[in-house]
């Protein structure tokens, strides 16, 4: 079935509902959130003459629009095409032609920047601009019926990076979002239509995802006036909307928590902060469980299986008389009701309860591939086993923890970063020779990228001005430590391990340093 025929049988059961809100203004019931997706969906289909199958770009901050651009993509039976509102215009250029999105829906302030990138290039990608007045009469025009699509079918392409810096396409069919969102109710909470879902996180990523849930039992979509994260207007929405469930990285779990010390206010409003996308310190989450109460949920997914490996339910973490709480809350639970989950060796053969190996993953929410990548499909999805490239042990009542990330992706404020890619930029510059990336532990951000360079009269402020053309603002390195030599091994391969040991030793913050 088509995931958007959700949003089709909540309007139909609960039209009156409110559905979509900015702030606390009700913008919309469900039968005209439906009613306006349906029209843009014919908008797509007649008037960019797509068909079914054929890819659309959502490039877009948190909005209104945001959602009834997704339902309206999926609504056509075209697939949605999520990416992240803080990229670069030039980084979204590579997106664009490997999705081969002829349609790009953007967020105003971003078009700005996104049009003269795709003139510059000569790009012919039509960019809808949300909100303006031709977005305005599409949503106002004829209605088209849903169309069919099956199980198996491609419904959201979902851009993730490799070790190789290149972007890869992550599929996920009809099936793969239904059976995540069947697992938000079995595994994360239920829902009876009075909650509201606020997206503080990006709608593009986790948070976007969840929306599905909320749709289905016709709760009520709240997009911050701010389209982000605001501690003190959350509270306030918690306050005059009230029963508000999110998701959440660490880092805005600990603002929040900062925020509702220092005003002394009440988290009543709260029902559920779903926390993932990072690592949360233990430190941390007690301090949130003391503040907020047992209001917290902690799942581990990947693009690959969004959302959907692991829980870590509310009961477990708000029962601190129990011996092994202090291990349970420094793992990432148990393994989701929709998949299986093991630690494995090189081979794919289970290792022992506490011993490290590789986690795998498979079941329906895992993607179908790559897009246009059969060899890192193949590599990453074996004998039926989704390869996370996480590292962790899982002890013998079924509880994994993560040690370590063998793709040294850095996740900072809940954002994924690259090294390879932010590599790939610094080499550039003339007098750059050789440059490696890694991550510092960060008690605000859970990690930042620190770069160390190998070069003859390059300073850090012409490599951040060369980051800040090329990548977004959120990956730049905060710090630049100039060395004589990277560590090396026997085979040229530059030691990370050896780098994040060196970094223990130098001091931190934004100056650079001599190694």
């Amino acid at each position: 079935m088509n995931i958007a025929e959700l949003l089709v049988r909540t309007a139909r059961s609960f039209p009156d509902r409110t559905a979509v809100l900015r702030g606390t203004t009700a913008l919309h019931d469900y039968a005209e959130f439906a009613a306006r997706c349906a029209r843009l969906a014919h908008h797509l289909r007649n008037d960019h003459h797509l068909e079914a199958g054929d890819r659309v770009t959502l490039y877009m901050s948190n909005r209104p629009e945001y959602l009834e651009s997704l339902y309206a993509t999926l609504w056509a039976g075209l697939v949605a095409v999520p990416v992240n509102a803080k990229l670069h215009p030039r980084e979204i250029l590579h997106i664009l032609a490997d999705s081969e999105s002829r349609v790009a829906i953007v967020s105003p302030e971003l078009a700005d920047e996104l049009l003269p990138v795709l003139h510059e290039v000569g790009k012919r990608t039509h960019v809808i601009v949300a909100g303006d007045a031709h977005y305005a009469k599409a949503v106002a025009g004829r209605p088209l019926a849903p169309v069919p699509r099956a199980p198996t079918d491609l419904a959201w392409l979902f851009y993730t990076s490799g070790t190789t810096g290149r972007p890869k396409g992550v599929m996920l069919t009809h099936r793969n979002l239904l059976t995540m969102t069947h697992g938000y109710f079995s595994d994360v909470e239920s829902l009876d239509g009075s909650e509201a879902a606020v997206y503080a996180a990006p709608m593009s990523h986790g948070a976007g995802l969840y929306n599905f849930a909320f749709t289905l039992r016709g709760c009520r979509h709240v997009v911050p006036a701010s389209g982000g994260f605001d501690a003190q207007e959350l509270v306030e929405l918690s306050r005059d909307v009230g029963n508000l469930s999110m998701f959440a990285a660490p880092t805005m779990v600990k603002r929040l928590v900062a925020h509702l010390r220092s005003t002394e206010a009440r988290p009543d409003g709260f029902k559920t902060i779903v926390y993932g996308g990072g690592p949360m310190y233990l430190e941390d989450i007690r301090d949130a469980l003391d503040t907020l109460g047992n209001r917290f949920v902690q799942i581990y997914g990947q693009g690959e299986s969004p959302m959907s490996i692991t829980v870590l339910p509310r009961e477990l973490l708000a029962d601190r008389t129990n011996p092994a709480w202090e291990a349970h809350a420094a793992s990432v639970g148990i393994c989701q009701s929709s998949v299986e989950v093991i630690v494995a060796d090189a081979d794919g053969h289970p290792v022992r309860p506490g011993e490290t190996g590789e986690v795998l993953v498979r079941g329906d929410t895992v993607m179908a591939g790559y897009w246009n990548n059969p060899a890192a499909t193949d590599k990453t999805l074996r004998h039926g086993w989704l390869w996370t490239g996480d590292l962790g042990s899982m002890d013998t009542h079924g509880f994994l923890t993560l040690k370590d990330r063998s793709k040294d992706v850095i996740i900072s404020g809940g954002s994924n970063i690259y090294p390879r890619e932010v590599e790939e930029v610094l080499i550039r510059h003339p007098d750059v020779m050789e440059v490696s990336v890694v991550g510092r532990p960060d008690s605000e951000w859970g990690e930042i990228p620190v770069a160390f360079i190998v070069g003859r009269g390059v300073t850090a402020s012409d490599l951040d001005a060369l980051c800040l053309h090329e990548i977004a603002r959120f990956k730049r390195p905060r710090e630049y430590h100039f060395v004589e030599a990277l560590p090396k091994n026997n085979y040229g391969k530059i030691l990370k391990t050896t780098l994040r040991e060196m970094l223990k030793t130098l001091p931190s913050g934004p100056a650079s340093t001599n190694g």
